[in-house]
C-alpha cells in the first residue's frame, strides 16, 4: 500500500553510489538491502523512518549531530516548533471540522484514493491545524478508501494535497468535477473541497510548519 508522501519510488543505483565514495548516505528504514551493501563497503549510513510530526524534528536533530551541524539543526527545529506553537494557539478553542485528508488519487477520478489514517505525520499535521480526521479510528498512516466509505464518513471539509499546482481554468474545474459525483457529502455540497499544492505538503521535512499553517488557514480562514 502506498505510504503518505510516496508519490514515486526510486531504486538506488548502488554502483553509482559506490563510485561517488560518499562519507555518509541517508537511507529509509525499509532499505535494508542498501544498508547492508553500504555496510559491506564500509560506507556510513543514517537510517530514518517516517513517524509522527514530532519524529520529524527528532530526525532533524539527530541528522544535525551526525553531520556536525548540531547547532544549526537545533536552531531550525526551534524555529519550526515556534511556528507550530503559534498555529496551535490560533486554532485553540475553535470548532474542529470533520476533515478528509487526501494525498493521492487518479487524476480526474476518485479511483485508487489514499487518505490519512489515524496516525502518522499527515494525521498529526491535520490535528494540529485544527481539523478532526474522519479516519481517526483507523490505526494506519494511510488508508485506501472507496467512494462508499467517504459517503459514510460524511466529511465537512476535504483537503487534497497535490505535489504540483493545478492550473486554473479547465484543469481545476475537471478536478473539482471529480468530487461532484459525491454531491451529498457535506464538504462537496458546501464547496469545502480545498487543494493545497507543493512538494513540501507531503514530505516530512523542514518545511512542515509551512504546510501546517496552510492547512490551518484552509480550515480556519
Amino acid at each position: 500500500m502506498k505510504s503518505a508522501g510516496a508519490w514515486k519510488s526510486v531504486d538506488p543505483d548502488t554502483e553509482r553510489i559506490l563510485s561517488l565514495r560518499p562519507d555518509l548516505i541517508i537511507t529509509y528504514g525499509s532499505q535494508v538491502d542498501l544498508q547492508a551493501q553500504m555496510q559491506r563497503a564500509s560506507i556510513a549510513s543514517f537510517d530514518y523512518r517516517h513517524g509522527g510530526l514530532s519524529h520529524i524534528l527528532v530526525t532533524m536533530k539527530e541528522l544535525g549531530v551526525r553531520t556536525g551541524h548540531a547547532a544549526e539543526a537545533d536552531q531550525a527545529v526551534a524555529g519550526i516548533e515556534a511556528r507550530l506553537a503559534a498555529v496551535r494557539a490560533r486554532v485553540a478553542g475553535q470548532r474542529r471540522p470533520r476533515t478528509l485528508l487526501v494525498f493521492s488519487r487518479e487524476p480526474k477520478t476518485l479511483r485508487n484514493m489514499y487518505v490519512s489514517g489515524g496516525r502518522g505525520f499527515l494525521h498529526d499535521m491535520l490535528d494540529l491545524a485544527g481539523g478532526e480526521d474522519v479516519f481517526n479510528d483507523i490505526d494506519k498512516e494511510s488508508v485506501q478508501v472507496s467512494t462508499e466509505t467517504i459517503l459514510a464518513r460524511a466529511p465537512e471539509v476535504i483537503i487534497e494535497l497535490r505535489p504540483e499546482e493545478i492550473p486554473a481554468g479547465q484543469p481545476m474545474q475537471d478536478e473539482l468535477a471529480s468530487w461532484g459525483r459525491l454531491a451529498s457529502v457535506p464538504a462537496v455540497r458546501n464547496k469545502k473541497v480545498i487543494f493545497i499544492s507543493g512538494h513540501a505538503v507531503t514530505v516530512p521535512g523542514p518545511r512542515v510548519a509551512e504546510s501546517v499553517e496552510r492547512m490551518a488557514k484552509a480550515l480556519h480562514p
